[in-house]
């Protein structure tokens, strides 16, 4: 009997060591998959729920922008609370203001794609920053925040601002990615400085838009996957992915909030907006623009995305 109860025991120990490493080959291999900056994203890119259609008349804009862009920016850099270098593009409006929009762009992106969203709030009289996240552009990093550690670069952003302009009104505007990381920088100890904040399109979590992914690209469960690889970025980039909250940060603002979404977004789904916007518990609108896939909000809604957008902002900023 004592011989059978061995061999129980060791079949069950093997079959445990067996899974537990083949979770944490899983684990690093999504990890690698979707929060290494020097791996291939194309597959998620090319992905049909995934795809950003772009019409001529947004690549007409983007040509124009991108030329205005290049022109009038200046470099700036910054160090991160765990001593990276970070970077920004600087444009100083010519007309003296002390209104300040800092835009913040999406997944595997840089601030350099960000040029028609920076040419709007400079044409309306604000001076503009436009940060590379960790990780991407001109940024040192060598793991994609999602948006948790980068709600940490935000404040460092917004003090170097304030740093240079003590009356400073900020606006923080971000898409995808960029909407996530302001909607997580919402929850910090702001200063009284920062007037609004504006999403376009961030997740609810990065647990929710990964286990969202993980199904839509390789019909795979939660479980075991998204734990060994939130143990796995745990070792790798010092966060887990549960504790990347959305909703809890949003639940903690103190700052007014404006929040967009496409109606037919895939990408991230729509359903995530109504999570963030009832956690929100300060003055806030919600914009939902029908028929636009991800990121399209302002493509769609034309003249409408930016008519509500400054409707929204004429309340909290002179």
């Amino acid at each position: 009997m004592k011989r059978k109860y061995k061999v129980i025991i060791t079949i069950v120990s093997l079959l445990l060591v067996l899974f537990v490493g083949a979770g944490f080959f899983a684990g690093n291999y999504f990890y690698n998959f979707a929060l290494n900056p020097n791996t291939d994203k194309s597959e998620v890119f090319n992905a049909p729920h995934n795809s950003i259609a772009v019409s001529p008349k947004d690549a007409k804009e983007k040509e124009e922008s991108e030329k205005w862009f290049k022109e009038n920016y200046e470099d700036s850099y910054i160090p991160s609370f765990d001593d990276l270098k970070l970077h920004a593009y600087t444009l100083k409006n010519t007309n003296e203001t002390n209104k300040w929009a800092i835009i913040f762009h999406g997944y595997s992106s840089d601030g350099s794609q960000m040029t028609k969203y920076a040419k709007h709030f400079y044409d309306t009289g604000y001076n503009v920053l436009v940060p590379d996240a960790r990780a991407h552009g001109k940024s040192d990093g060598d793991y994609i925040g999602m948006g948790w550690h980068d709600r940490l670069d935000v404040v460092s952003w917004i003090n170097n601002v304030i740093s240079s302009d003590n009356n400073a009104e900020i606006v923080l505007y971000g898409v995808s990615m960029g909407g996530a990381t302001v909607m997580m920088a919402s929850g910090e100890d702001l200063p009284d400085n920062v007037k609004a904040i504006i999403e376009d399109c961030g997740y609810s979590s990065v647990w929710d838009e990964f286990s969202y992914q993980l199904k839509a690209l390789f019909n795979l469960p939660e479980f075991p996957i998204m734990h060994f690889s939130s143990i796995v970025t745990k070792l790798r980039a010092d966060f887990t992915l549960d504790e990347a909250d959305t909703v809890k940060q949003v639940a903690k603002s103190k700052t007014p909030m404006l929040f967009i979404h496409g109606s037919n977004d895939t990408f991230v789904p729509s359903d995530m907006l109504n999570e963030v916007y009832e956690a929100a518990n300060v003055p806030k609108e919600k914009f939902i623009v029908e028929g636009a896939g991800h990121g399209n909000a302002e493509s769609v809604a034309g003249d409408t995305y930016w008519e509500t957008i400054n409707n929204f902002l004429a309340k909290y900023i002179e």
